[in-house]
């Protein structure tokens, strides 16, 4: 049964309640997973890729600071890039060791014109601030958001926004963001009222680290999160199609929210449907 599509937010894109996190296409170190990984060949991102799309997901998530992932994606959805609604991020970035940041203008602008080429594609349908945790201010004031709305302007990114580490940077971004990211699970709730005040005006929420990283395994986990009104998306990373079916198999009890969810979206969007300008 294929997943649900739920708007994103006033974005005006549909989205599979159901989206592939892709950090373990590119990197398996520094990463903060249950267990050990190794990296999936080629032909293990195809089928996985395959059957996400017979599962009716259409989001993949990915980074810079996500290793090959990038590139990866690209190479395997070439062809087929209109099944899929391209979500990545910039200011980090990851040496193999650990990660640095730059919200500066230019940095951005730089990091978005290579997604394009390692992605093969001439749009990204979201690109969201990779965030360290520090104050949005100092991050807009840099220059993070200039970059993702001249882009967004050019026709470049159809939708820009904010990922996150808390309910205060998380309120901050709001007022700049398409989107946010927000982290919630079973274990971490703290970013659950976001949820509400992002739908409450127009904002998509996507949700990372649904399933805590892999340390929670419960489906009901999983669909009691998706469940959460105004979410848009969760985001679980994963190299087995068998898991990604199982993921999938924990959300058709949704299907009554669905209407309820896209009937608050659609009339808050038409309330709210414009962004602080960055300064």
């Amino acid at each position: 049964m294929p997943v649900l599509r739920r708007p994103l937010g006033r974005t005006g894109l549909e989205v599979g309640v159901l989206g592939l996190g892709t950090v373990k296409f590119g990197r398996n170190t520094g990463v903060k997973y249950g267990q050990t990984f190794a990296l999936p060949g080629d032909g293990q991102i195809a089928d996985l890729l395959a059957a996400a799309k017979s599962l009716g997901m259409n989001l993949l998530d990915t980074a810079p600071a996500y290793g090959a992932s990038e590139e990866r994606i690209g190479e395997a959805i070439e062809g087929t890039r209109q099944d899929w609604l391209l979500c990545t991020k910039a200011g980090e970035e990851f040496d193999g060791t650990r990660s640095r940041y730059d919200f500066s203008e230019d940095h951005v602008l730089r990091s978005i014109e290579r997604s394009l080429r390692r992605l093969r594609t001439t749009v990204l349908d979201v690109v969201l601030v990779h965030s360290d945790g520090r104050g949005v201010t100092a991050v807009s004031a840099a220059g993070a958001f200039r970059a993702l709305c001249r882009m967004q302007r050019e026709g470049v990114v159809r939708a820009v926004g904010f990922s996150g580490k808390g309910v205060v940077d998380g309120r901050a971004a709001m007022g700049l963001s398409d989107v946010l990211m927000c982290t919630v699970n079973a274990r971490d709730r703290q970013e659950a009222p976001l949820v509400a005040e992002a739908a409450a005006t127009g904002v998509g929420v996507l949700v990372k680290k649904p399933l805590a990283s892999g340390f929670e395994t419960s489906p009901a986990a999983l669909a009691n999160v998706a469940a959460l009104p105004g979410v848009s998306c969760v985001v679980t990373g994963t190299v087995s199609a068998d898991h990604l079916a199982a993921n999938a198999a924990a959300l058709p009890q949704l299907a009554d929210l669905r209407c309820s969810t896209m009937l608050d979206v659609e009339q808050s969007s038409t309330k709210f449907n414009t962004r602080t300008s960055p300064p």
